[in-house]
């Protein structure tokens, strides 16, 4: 019958019998209302109940179903059923991208950032943020702003705070500059000298570096930047030398030991081993009045004069003048502006005396400069003394951070992508080969995003400023937006690892233990840059071109070969420090390091140049390209995957490692600690992990499976909303309107049939009515395929799964942050993993348990620390419950 075909899924726009079969419904006719009226007669009350009865339905299903749900509520339909435009996504948006580094865009990048020197706070450094901001824009084919008050912001302001506060409301690709205003320095006047016993100065040292012309870019940058330590002490000190290896305390320790004192002493060390300023603070408090520290060829992996390479730049060994610049800060202590610990560097804010930075004066000298030094030390009781003068300018210095923000679909889930841009000289390893593949990276994206391509979860893209003088920047930036991290922020991705993308030949990893199994994937996914039929995670064992077996001692050796097979953990030393270990965010980075057999990198030298990357390090600029697709595919799967590809379990397990280490320690220095409740607790944990791993993937499913069930359900409907609206664009507002309004008519029409109040006019043709119930059908569908009507209990129950599920992958490694923090370090808060209090790069395992026991010897101390890691440990359990 007529009337039985328009039943109630056709009124709401169900559409569950298929475009062909709803076209095709007869329409309701004069006749069809005069055979209704053959149908036993109810009682107006009836009537009306059953209307009412119907309308209350209909408001019901409408509130429940129809409500405008934020877009967070229906990402789903936004990046999986949008039928406006192709869909590009998953496996097809990373082979697509993975087409687009090249060597040759890396190398002309480099050459836009390493040809000029960017010290933190120069013009020059202003200048390479600009050119990030200029390329982002560039790349996305949006107008980029071009007056300075319009995208640089001093940080603090209501422009600046917005920027980030609001990404959530970001509707296109955007980007701005953040102003930070650190302490800082630049060298002044700088001396060494040697004086006889009257004072008299028996040698001057030349403490610049030669700058040989066959390197032009370093010859001609050879007193941008003088030789200094930033944030070095500034002082005029007189005294007797001392040498001391490499400064870390073990050596200390040896040399009082044997009735050494440094009391009153210039102290001379050498480079490796422990962070600069762990060297310059353990002298300090041993009463040294200054230190100089130099590069050694021995440190050099056999790449040495001795064995018959030439220096640079005629060979590939060091450069005998050359010499090491960069931070004395305390690292292990805390990162950032000195006089801002824990809270933003504004320009308006208090300030307080740097507890993290040194006490006496400090300078980086040459091999040339320590050969007659060390000469001078066998002397004996006959040496001289030695005139170390260091002048330096130190002062509120501006710098700028440059962010960018392409929107996903998911706006309060972001991945951060960061690398540091500034340089002490030109950089081109330290930072320019990061800022070079996030060049590309940024290239590939907007490419991409012209295709089609919006990543699922929002994307945010940091080149932070200041990181030479000791992760300022990003610490400010973590300091700043703590909070709107904290909630946001599921994961961070660091570029510039282990101070370059690209140094070397080797391929090193490391990262979160959660993160560590996507890592190692995705570095199997991608091709080596320079040999066939193998991929960048092979290059964990690839040694450089100069390589002989038995040239470097055992001991180097065994350090250039470990780690081949697993992700280390962080230490610090890099941006990722505020993200990990103060806020909590799960962190990676990677890229390719000088390793036994490569030449020699001329780390924060002048002689950090193109010329030598493109020699030795990397010519061609392959591995800049596959950096650039190492990361990106990170930033990619991290951003578009319905689960985050996050691994509990395998960080749970690690746990057990951990303490193993912990055991050990306690074992060879006899100290007695029961491990017993800690390891407990781990197994918990796992045990939560794994039923957490069946959730998550369950979830996914489910939500895969109506996502499918929409896709086949609507594909024959967007074909026909394609050819009827413009270019298959959007829906209009007016369309929209008229949805509802055909909604609303269909309604009434199915109240008045039922009460028998129904009347047509009778110059209304069946085919002029057929032709309207066409368009309200299509306009229907049309408004069906809004994602922000209609969301089904059942879909809105699955995305609530997966978001759940999220929260508790992303908010994993919050977990282990403690507000109290870590002994002596209070702004380092993650109890799992921190820098060495004595090694500032390197990592300490459960830092505050290890040095309870290595550092202070504490039993009592130990068994707190057990006890706050097993809270912490309960808790996080508790919250990954399922």
């Amino acid at each position: 019958m007529a009337g039985k075909s328009l039943d109630q899924r056709s009124i709401f726009g169900e559409d569950r019998k298929g475009k062909d079969e709803i076209l095709s419904h007869p329409v309701i006719t004069k006749s069809d209302h005069k055979s209704r009226s053959t149908f036993p007669v109810l009682s107006r009350f009836f009537r009306a109940f059953v209307a009412l009865g119907i309308i209350y339905l209909f408001n019901t299903w409408f509130w429940r179903y129809n409500t405008k749900w934020s877009p967070a509520s229906t990402w789903p339909v936004e990046a999986f059923v949008r039928p406006n435009h192709p869909i590009l996504n998953g496996k097809a948006a990373e082979e697509k991208f993975l087409a687009i580094p090249t060597g040759e865009k890396a190398l002309e990048a480099s050459r836009k950032y390493a040809t000029l020197s960017h010290v933190a706070g120069s013009e020059q450094d202003l200048k390479t943020a600009k050119i990030v901001f200029n390329h982002f824009y560039d790349s996305f084919g949006i107008k980029a702003p071009t007056t300075q008050e319009s995208f640089i912001y001093p940080a603090g302001s209501s422009q600046s705070r917005s920027a980030t506060l609001n990404i959530k409301a970001t509707k296109t690709p955007r980007a701005w500059i953040d102003e930070y205003y650190p302490v800082m320095n630049l060298p002044k006047d700088r001396s060494l000298e040697i004086l006889d016993e009257s004072g008299a100065v028996i040698w001057t040292a030349d403490i610049e570096e030669d700058g040989d012309p066959l390197d032009e870019d370093a010859a001609r940058a050879r007193t941008d930047v003088p030789v200094f330590h930033g944030l070095s002490k500034e002082g005029d000190v007189t005294g007797k030398l001392i040498y001391a290896n490499y400064g870390r305390q073990e050596d200390l320790d040896e040399i009082e030991s044997a009735g050494g004192s440094f009391t009153g002493k210039i102290v001379l060390v050498r480079y490796e081993k422990l962070f600069r300023g762990l060297k310059v603070k353990g002298a300090a408090e041993r009463g040294a009045i200054g230190v100089l520290i130099y590069s050694d060829p021995r440190d050099d992996t056999g790449i040495t004069v001795e064995n018959g390479f030439e220096p640079y730049p005629h060979g590939p060994a060091r450069n005998p003048t050359s010499v090491q610049r960069g931070s004395v800060q305390y690292l292990s202590l805390y990162p950032g502006d000195p006089t801002t610990p824990g809270y933003p560097a504004y320009a308006n804010s208090t300030r307080v005396e740097g507890g993290n930075i040194p006490s006496i004066p400090s300078l980086p000298i040459s091999w040339n400069n320590a050969q007659v030094l060390l000469k001078e030390i066998e002397k004996g009781e006959g040496a001289g003394s030695i005139r170390l003068v260091n002048q330096v300018d130190t002062k509120i210095t501006p710098i700028w951070n440059t962010m960018a923000v392409i929107p996903g679909h998911i706006k309060d889930e972001v991945v951060v992508l960061g690398n540091h841009r500034d340089a002490w000289v030109l950089g081109a390893a330290d930072p320019s080969s990061g800022s070079s593949s996030i060049h590309e990276v940024i290239r590939a994206f907007g490419l991409l995003h012209k295709q089609g391509w919006k990543p699922l979860r929002t994307i945010l893209i940091a080149s932070w400023d200041a990181e030479e003088y000791g992760l300022i920047g990003s610490t400010e930036h973590g300091e700043d937006f703590a909070e709107w991290i904290s909630e946001n922020v599921v994961a961070y991705v660091n570029l510039v690892g282990l101070d370059s993308s690209v140094s070397g030949s080797r391929f090193t990893t490391s990262a979160s233990p959660s993160l560590a199994h996507l890592i190692r994937q995705v570095a199997l996914d991608i091709p080596h840059p320079t040999r066939e039929n193998s991929t960048v995670w092979d290059a964990l064992s690839d040694r450089g071109q100069y390589y002989v077996p038995g040239m470097v001692s055992g001991e180097e050796d065994d350090f250039v070969s470990k780690n081949t097979s697993a992700v280390s953990p962080l230490g610090s030393g890099s941006d990722y420090t505020v993200y990990l270990q103060r806020l909590g965010v799960a962190s990676g980075q990677g890229g390719f390091s000088r390793t036994a057999g490569d030449a020699v990198y001329h780390y924060h030298s002048i002689y950090d140049s193109i010329r030598s990357q493109e020699l030795y390090a990397d010519p061609g600029y392959h591995r800049h390209a596959a950096i650039a697709k190492f990361v990106g595919l990170i930033t990619l799967r991290l951003a578009d995957s319905i689960i985050l590809p996050l691994n509990t379990t395998y960080y749970a397990l690690e746990l057990g490692n951990y303490i193993d280490k912990v055991a050990k320690a306690a074992d060879d220095l006899r100290v007695s600690i029961d491990l017993t409740p800690l390891r407990k607790s781990v197994k918990k944990l796992q045990d939560a992990s794994l039923k957490l791993d069946k959730e998550k993937e369950d979830a996914e499913k489910q939500l895969w499976r109506i996502i499918r069930r929409w896709q086949r359900r609507h594909r024959k409907q967007y074909a026909g909303i394609d050819e009827q609206s413009e270019g298959g664009a959007h829906a209009t507002n007016e369309n929209e309107e008229r949805g509802y309004k055909s909604r609303w008519r269909r309604l009434r029409c199915f109240v008045k049939n039922l009460l028998g109040l129904r009347r047509y006019d009778n110059n209304t043709s069946s085919e002029d009515a057929n032709d309207t119930t066409m368009q309200d059908e299509q306009q229907d569908r049309i408004q069906t395929s809004n994602p922000r009507h209609r969301v089904p209990r059942r879909l809105r129950r699955a995305i609530k799964r997966v978001q759940n599920a999220n929260k508790k992958l992303s908010t994993f490694e919050a977990g282990f942050i403690s507000k109290d923090g870590i002994k002596d370090r209070e702004w380092y808060k993650h109890l799992g993993v921190a820098p060495g209090k004595w090694l500032g790069y390197g990592s300490t395992t459960l830092p505050a348990l290890t040095e309870s026991i290595t550092i202070e010897k504490n039993k009592t101390l130990a068994e707190y620390e057990v006890g706050r890691l097993v809270k912490l440990i309960d808790q996080l359990t508790e919250h990954l419950d399922v």
